[in-house]
């Protein structure tokens, strides 16, 4: 059984898109786990209109801590992951367009791996291909230590073996991306497979939710206070050991 497991907030907008590009790909008794964090859209109105028995929606109420926290749509995929059911599970954006061959590449490559990760084309807000690849601007590497310094795991490309999943959690309250903290337990834990071929078109716009593929303008403390915080969460979970 697949479980493909979505954050939504706000994304009403392209929903629709990304389900459809997602739904034809599964079986009857695969689901698609959907996660919401109070959206003040359209969005659960467009999710319940496709009227799909596959599609269960959750609601999640967004962490609020004076620490430091790059939260995103970490818990919020947390969520979604915990209330899934399957054996492999797929991590979606909200916003993006899953390739008509995604499911079956993935599902042959993760036959030798417990985690697997795909490259993926780089698209405008109307899914128009940039001619890039995410790959174009960061090669994907593996290694803890590769992935402290520049995390090369993009959630939107992933897919793991629920073993990774119950190794993993509970997430980090403060300072870990969900996709990091996935790869690192993979990398630490078990086997972790690359497929060049790009299988989704990862939508940018100036609305998007996480970080990834934009320009990293963070300063240098917060680059280094969010390591820690990594490094500090990796001892909790006794990572290391």
């Amino acid at each position: 059984m697949i479980s493909v497991c979505i954050a939504t907030y706000n994304g009403g907008k392209y929903i629709l898109e990304q389900l459809q590009s997602i739904l034809p790909q599964l079986s009857g008794d695969d689901e698609i786990i959907i996660s919401d964090d109070n959206s003040t859209d359209r969005t659960i109105e467009v999710i319940s209109s496709i009227n799909d028995p596959r599609i269960h929606i959750y609601s999640h109420e967004s962490i609020t801590d004076a620490k430091f926290t790059i939260d995103y749509s970490t818990h919020n995929f947390e969520n979604a992951l915990l209330h899934s059911k399957g054996d492999i599970i797929f991590l979606s954006d909200q916003d993006d367009y899953w390739l008509p061959e995604k499911v079956r590449v993935m599902l042959e490559q993760i036959e030798f791996a417990d985690l697997v990760i795909s490259d993926c084309m780089i698209g405008d807000e109307n899914l128009q291909p940039t001619k890039q690849l995410y790959s174009d601007f960061r090669a994907f590497k593996t290694g803890i230590v590769h992935n402290l310094i520049k995390s090369h795991y993009l959630g939107c490309c992933m897919a793991l073996k629920r073993e990774v999943l119950i190794k993993s959690l509970p997430f980090p309250r403060n300072g870990v991306a969900h996709d990091l903290w996935l790869g690192l337990t993979a990398e630490r834990h078990f086997n972790v497979r690359y497929i060049s071929q790009p299988l989704t078109i990862y939508r940018r716009h100036r609305n998007t939710v996480t970080a990834s593929g934009k320009a990293n303008d963070t300063s240098m403390a917060f680059k280094i206070k969010y390591r820690f915080y990594i490094v500090k969460a990796l001892f909790r979970h006794n990572f290391l050991t």
